[in-house]
């Protein structure tokens, strides 16, 4: 072995070296130490090797076979894979800290050995081996040859699932989730209730078809468990439970009428936990239970209000979740927590001063969705009380028509380095489904940078993973895919970066907003001088992903890339609304002067040729319902690939009124157009009631036409 330090070499220089192999291999995670040894050629096939395996390991190994096998690569007597524990092949490379989730992939000629000394070693060993071998239609499959030391820096590294905003996955997406999060090395899925979980013991806890059964949850938790992925519930007990407080059976346990939070004094409050968490204990036998406990906004407004008012929120919150810890105490399970209410510097004296009883039961999740310099301010009251603590950053697609990435891996990026360096037990990177709308396939690149970021040690490189996240989730080699990406967020910034938007809306909200609306005319200020380059980002994000596919029409995760084309669609479709919508003021207003002045049998363009572009065969106000139209089709669509029917109408609703609007306004056109053809009047009644905007700046009557007539 060289000596490094003999030859000068720095510890910089060598992670360099390390990062330049594991970029240009294209690997999510990257892992700590890379060996490359150059590409070899597998027309000879590939055979698995798994002598002497447990169950664990002959999973691994067939999930290994399954992929190779859907990626074509012939199976034959080229390349062995062998798979292996440590205690059988004793490596004095492995150290302690690799041994639990750890694994070695070393290569000799005709050989890929990969070694792990528990069984989620092993199955994150075979993980990158995946990746490691290359396929395309047509082409010779290949292996990027490599020696790989790999350990995780996070003991739990998972994903948050909103089930309870409008979309509920299937059963079977949620199975795809657990396949994929493991596949990038994550080890933890935690769907998220508020009223989606059905309880045997509370039968008006959830909706039938838009909830998760016991058996399905009973499904879900044995799928998980062979990829060792353990499901975490979390039941919110204490706020968001509106949906269940809204039935007359649970109205004495709510803080207001009919409101979100559970009254911490009311004895019904703690009759429904202690029912749903030992339904949920049964459903789920994993080492954790999720209380939530976030965003209780209502304490204190209603029956605790006389409480609050005389010991202060934090004290009264604390206490009431002191009291659900302890009842389910006999269930045997560690407690997680949101941190916002109480993970700020006004309450770390109440956290140091809980008892070491509730300290050792709980977990606190600190939760932080935007990107900062720092972030040890979220943590540090968790980690000066002893309280143990993970951190929870976010995909960022709430209230968005694609997640704002550009937010969403600085966050992801910022926040698990600084809870590692904080003590951070795990990270639980989160999705929120706010509005109703988001889908699940668009937000696959959070997801992947999040699992990479909590494996990955210190502060994981975005550059590095958006130039291997095409090649390794889609199996594009030709870059085009990431391209697509890259021009998806360069809009989304661009509406991001624009004053003149309601931030609490999202860009979900904007594309909503009528723009002949008095807060329509607002955004259209602000959109006119980004329309035209937002336009053009997401067509070449279109352009690009045509060409991706037509270069490897095999391309893997085809609902995702179909997510991709249809936020691209949707996105230049906005600034389409914006720019048709200033067409269309114009005519109209050209159209009025023309037809007030004594000119107008000779003007050109004449009124009729005006009002014909706003309504006629080819009209603007048609191109607005066929784009509706077309979105809203795409869009279901999307919907049934991953979620369940339950709450899609809300959305398709949404876009039926707005169609319903442009045809109405179709309608009412068409009589100013018969009145003028008849009368050679613009009734001013009429255009009142059709409601187009005055235009900004004056507009003048069309000019005397002096053309030669032929």
């Amino acid at each position: 072995m060289l000596n490094s330090r003999r030859l000068g070499y720095t510890s910089a220089f060598l992670a360099a070296i390390t990062l330049s192999a594991s970029a240009q291999m294209h690997l999510v995670p990257e892992p700590r130490s890379v060996a490359a040894k150059g590409n070899v050629s597998l027309t000879g096939g590939v055979t698995i090797v798994c002598d002497g395996c447990d169950a664990d390991d002959r999973f691994a190994a067939s999930d290994l076979q399954q992929t190779l096998t859907e990626r074509h690569v012939p199976t034959g007597a080229g390349l062995r894979i062998v798979l292996q524990r440590l205690a059988q092949h004793p490596d004095s490379q492995f150290t302690d800290a690799m041994k639990p989730e750890g694994y070695t992939i070393a290569y000799t000629p005709g050989t890929l050995t990969l070694t792990g000394a528990t069984a989620p070693g092993v199955f994150y060993a075979a993980q990158t081996a995946k990746q490691l071998i290359t396929a395309a239609p047509g082409a010779t499959p290949m292996l990027q040859a490599a020696d790989i030391r790999d350990w995780p820096a996070m003991k739990y590294r998972g994903l948050h699932d909103d089930l309870s905003r409008g979309p509920v996955d299937t059963l079977e997406f949620q199975k795809k989730l657990i396949r994929t999060l493991a596949a990038y090395k994550a080890n933890v899925y935690s769907p998220y209730f508020e009223s989606t979980q059905a309880y045997p013991s509370m039968p008006l806890s959830a909706i039938p078809g838009a909830s998760l059964t016991p058996a399905e949850a009973t499904a879900l938790v044995a799928y998980a468990a062979q990829f060792h992925i353990t499901v975490i519930p979390e039941q919110e007990a204490f706020g968001h439970v509106r949906h269940m407080l809204t039935w007359e059976q649970y109205a004495n346990a709510a803080e207001t009428p009919h409101g979100g939070v559970l009254a911490p004094g009311q004895p019904q409050s703690m009759q429904m936990i202690d029912g749903m968490f030992k339904d949920l204990a049964k459903m789920y036998p994993g080492p954790f239970l999720h209380i939530g406990g976030d965003e209780t906004f209502e304490l204190g407004y209603g029956r605790t209000r006389p409480d609050v008012d005389t010991r202060g929120l934090a004290p009264v919150y604390l206490d009431f979740m002191q009291k659900i810890v302890a009842d389910l105490q006999p269930l045997n399970r560690k407690i997680l927590f949101w941190g916002d209410i109480v993970g700020n510097e006004r309450s770390a004296p109440l956290l140091k001063a809980l008892p070491q009883s509730f300290k050792n039961s709980v977990t606190a999740v600190a939760w932080g969705y935007s990107p900062k310099p720092d972030f040890s301010s979220y943590l540090k009251p968790f980690a000066d009380s002893g309280i143990p603590f993970w951190v929870a950053p976010s995909v960022n697609n709430y209230r968005q028509m694609w997640p704002n990435q550009n937010e969403a891996l600085l966050d992801i990026q910022g926040f698990t380095r600084d809870g590692q360096k904080m003590g951070a037990q795990g990270q639980l990177n989160t999705l929120w489904n706010d509005t109703g709308e988001s889908l699940a396939n668009a937000n696959w690149y959070g997801i992947l940078f999040g699992a990479a970021a909590a494996w990955q040690q210190g502060e994981s490189s975005i550059p590095q993973f958006q130039q291997s996240y095409g090649a390794v989730f889609h199996g594009d080699s030709t870059d085009l895919v990431d391209q697509a990406q890259n021009e998806l967020n360069a809009a989304m910034q661009l509406l991001h970066d624009t004053k003149g938007f309601s931030g609490s809306d999202g860009t979900d909200g904007l594309f909503w907003v009528d723009p002949w609306s008095r807060h329509g005319q607002k955004y259209a200020v602000a959109m006119r001088p980004i329309a035209a380059p937002l336009r053009l980002h997401a067509e070449r994000a279109i352009a690009l992903l045509v060409q991706a596919r037509t270069a490897n029409p095999n391309l893997r995760e085809q609902d995702a890339l179909n997510a991709i084309d249809f936020a691209a669609r949707r996105i230049d479709f906005l600034g389409l609304v914006y720019q048709l919508s200033d067409e269309m003021i114009n005519d109209f207003a050209q159209a009025q002067a023309t037809a007030s002045s004594d000119h107008w049998k000779k003007a050109k363009p004449g009124v009729n040729w005006l009002f014909s572009e706003i309504n006629s065969v080819n009209g603007r106000m048609q191109d607005l319902t066929y784009g509706y139209s077309y979105l809203r089709d795409q869009y279901e669509k999307q919907w049934l690939s991953s979620y369940r029917p339950a709450n899609l109408r809300p959305v398709l609703e949404r876009y039926d009124y707005t169609i319903q609007l442009w045809l109405s306004r179709i309608d009412q056109m068409r009589v100013m157009q018969r009145d003028w053809s008849d009368n050679h009047v613009i009734n001013p009644a009429e255009a009142a009631k059709l409601g187009i905007p005055a235009p900004l700046t004056p507009v003048a009557a069309s000019p005397i036409d002096t053309a030669p007539k032929p």
